[in-house]
């Protein structure tokens, strides 16, 4: 194959990659925000898992460490302490078969589980991937959005 040739096949992966996740933003299990836990009581501990496939286009990548970014550089002491976790899994790899099933994750995604009294409150967010070509803006949106769930306002 040529260089063109393999250009326009990458292109076209990538725009079918955010075709998929734009129809899959819209799915009833998505969410465009972080509301409290379903308990209404603030998370003791929150998992932010980022997964995405073994190739990754820009805004894959981007999301994931956008959203690494803020947890280091917002919460650090939360991040060093453990109350919140970033696990960047390959959701491709046999070996996160059960963590893909868990999070029900079916593509390139971002998920929150704000864990309270020991029982999972898992959600996407979709939102990201709307703010993933402005680093600040995606970043005090999901700062306000962790807030939330350690029931910070």
């Amino acid at each position: 194959m040529n260089k063109k040739t393999i250009i326009g096949i990458a292109v076209g992966i990538g725009i079918l990659a955010l075709l998929v996740i734009v129809s899959y933003a819209g799915s009833p299990k998505s969410s465009d925000s972080t509301a409290s836990t379903s308990s209404g009581q603030p998370a003791e501990k929150i998992e932010v898992v980022h997964f995405h496939a073994t190739q990754q286009c820009w805004s894959c990548v981007t999301v994931g460490e956008y959203a690494l970014k803020t947890i280091k550089e917002r919460f650090p002491e939360e991040y060093k302490n453990g109350t919140i976790v970033f696990l960047d899994i390959n959701g491709e790899l046999p070996i996160n078969e059960d963590i893909v099933m868990k999070y029900q994750a079916r593509s390139s995604s971002l998920f929150v589980n704000a864990i309270t009294a020991g029982n999972d409150n898992i959600h996407e967010d979709a939102t990201v991937w709307r703010l993933v070509s402005n680093e600040q803006q995606y970043m005090d949106y999901f700062e306000a959005e962790l807030k939330k769930q350690l029931g910070e306002r």
